[in-house]
Parts: C-alpha cells; structure tokens; sequence
C-alpha cells in the first residue's frame, strides 16, 4: 500500500498545492492495482492526472463537506459524463451524511454541468468497514465544526505484501478521542496541522497544531508521521518542530507528488 500526496495546502490551493487529496494504493495478489482517493479538495483533479486516469478510480472517501476537501468532485464529475471514450459505471462515494446534497449544490442546475448521477453516494457509518480490493477502510469521527470523520486504511505493505499495515488519515480535526483510535497502532499517520501553537490557542474544536498531532502519534504508538494541510501563511518548519518535540519517530512534511511506501 502506499501513499500519494496530491494536495496539501491546508484550508485554500496554495501556490504550489492543491486542497486536500491523497491516492492511496494497492496492488492485489493478482497484480490488479486499486486506486481510492481521501478526499478531493480544489486544484486536485489535475494533479491526480499526472498518476493516471480519473476514470480508474475505484472508490473516492470523503472526511468532511468543506471546499478544500470536496470541491473538486464537482468537476470530477463533469470529466467521467464527457470523457470520450464513453460513459462509466457509478463512481461510489463515501462520505457523511449530506454528501449529494453538497455535490449537486456545488455542480448547480445547469443541465450541461449537473453531474451527481455520475456517483453512488454512501454514508458513512462508524464501525462498519468499506472494502476495496485489498484494502479496508474504516471512519473514525472526530472533532471539527461539521460532521467529519478521519479514515484507518488497513491494507497490504508495499515491501512485504503478506503482511497488514495500517494508514491512518485524521482528515480536519482538533484532539480528541477519535483521533486517539486512528493513531493507535497506525503505521503512518497522516495528520493535518493547520493551527500554530501560541498563536491560535483560543481556537479550539477546529484543526490541530503539529504539537497535538504529534502527542496523538506518540500516545498512539503510530510508527511514522506525515504532517499535511499547513496553509500557505504558516511556516511549515514550525509545524515539524512541534511535532518532533513530543514524538520521537519520524516527522515529514507532506509535499505534492510525495509518495510514501506503507
């Protein structure tokens, strides 16, 4: 299993980064490769390109309804109704509760752009697992200002495929039990850091800062580290350093194009 970064510019595209959106993954014991996408937030239709064709995708998992995180499945769905090569199947979408309503009111009413048939939307339900090929997906929900959930993804290792790993993705989120439940055990967690200590402290219920994800890495046992969706008025190094300071593993920051082995 393993990990492609292809937007992580936190809250709004930054100049060098689409909205949130990560391709993970994996490849089967026949050598089928399965493609799932977390998230699709504005500008990651394009990058996602530079990996292949949209219309490859087996299933899109959704954190939660804002922009930076959804917007672009509007369009996503304007290229699978008009690609040449003829239609497709229903692309499943699994998300909280209101996710067609959000896609039909970002596509709008014009016939030609009206698009949310393009998609077999599902919601989420916490505890019950979502298969795709060889992986697993389980939502977890946590702590932000709307329904939101992070994803474990339990899957094969990209170096030893006879063994289980974990992908555990916190979505938007301040601390809080869930986010405890995706770290634990996790052998990548993918956690975003959009606050700053000292500066946004009285803001709390919202995202966390690279300290916070770092102490939910180190109570969790996670293995690795990767810290996403810092905005473009944040500096990056900051984040990383809060997080190293708690957590004794490795720390990364997320970067377009990155791709991480599991």
């Amino acid at each position: 299993m393993r990990l492609v970064v292809l937007g992580c510019a936190g809250s709004f595209p930054g100049p060098d980064s689409a909205a949130s959106s990560y391709l993970v993954q994996a490849d089967d014991a026949d050598g089928r490769t399965w493609s799932v996408l977390l998230d699709l937030g504005n500008g990651a239709l394009g990058a996602l390109q530079r990996w292949g064709d949209p219309a490859a995708l087996d299933l899109v998992a959704i954190s939660h309804l804002h922009a930076d995180h959804v917007a672009d499945l509007a369009v996503l769905g304007v290229y699978r109704r008009y690609r040449p090569a003829g239609p497709l199947p229903r692309l499943v979408v699994q998300g909280p509760a209101g996710t067609r309503e959000r896609i039909v009111q970002m596509s709008g009413h014009d016939p030609a752009t009206d698009t949310a048939e393009q998609f077999d939307v599902r919601t989420w339900a916490p505890g019950v697992p979502v298969v795709v090929g060889p992986m697993t997906l389980e939502a977890v929900p946590v702590e932000h200002p709307v329904a939101a959930v992070g994803v474990r993804v339990t899957g094969p290792s990209e170096d030893d495929p006879a063994r289980r790993v974990v992908l555990a993705y916190s979505g938007d989120t301040d601390a809080c039990p869930g986010l405890d439940d995706l770290a634990t055990g996790a052998d990548l967690l993918l956690a975003e850091a959009a606050f700053v200590e000292g500066r946004d402290d009285h803001v709390r219920g919202v995202h966390l800062t690279g300290r916070r994800a770092g102490q939910a890495a180190a109570r969790g046992g996670s293995r690795a580290l990767v810290l996403t969706h810092v905005p473009a008025w944040n500096d990056p190094h900051v984040a990383v350093a809060e997080a190293r300071a708690v957590y004794d593993g490795p720390v990364v920051l997320a970067a377009p194009g990155a791709t991480y082995p599991v």
